[in-house]
């Protein structure tokens, strides 16, 4: 790879990096201007509320998300403490529990994603043509695909 070529893919992996920040950034400033939990609440609360009848094992949380095991335990100490989820043991594993979302939990999920939403759409969609989200969008999904061995 030419030198040229490596300055082009570093100032990509800046840009990708500044650009997620950014849009990171104006979700949480939306969601506290609304006085709503962070967005990474949104995000375990989206989780956990797919599967209501049978609850989801923290692991399969953490899996999701991607975040470590001992980030995800305080977080959801947190979502619980604050009523949104609750946790259960597990029936076919005493050790083990699931975590449910509550009906407090599903009505703060339910008031986050419009103010989610619009703050995409202000951060990003605003910002490029449908042409070019198109083109972001299939950029990003060749980047999303495991590299090749």
């Amino acid at each position: 790879m030419s030198r040229k070529s490596n300055d082009a893919v570093i100032s990509a992996w800046v840009r990708l990096m500044r650009a997620q920040h950014a849009v990171l950034s104006h979700v949480e400033t939306a969601l506290k201007r609304e006085d709503l939990p962070p967005l990474v609440w949104y995000d375990v609360l989206l989780e956990v509320g797919r599967k209501p009848e049978r609850g989801l094992r923290p692991f399969e949380i953490e899996q999701d998300m991607l975040l470590p095991q001992y980030g995800l335990s305080r977080l959801l100490g947190r979502i619980e403490q604050a009523g949104y989820v609750k946790r259960e043991k597990c029936t076919d594993d005493g050790r083990g529990h699931r975590i449910f979302i509550t009906p407090a939990g599903q009505a703060v999920a339910d008031r986050m994603w419009p103010v989610y939403r619009a703050a995409v759409q202000k951060a990003l969609g605003d910002r490029l043509t449908a042409r070019e989200t198109a083109q972001l969008d299939g950029l990003l999904g060749k980047l999303s695909d495991p590299p090749a061995q």
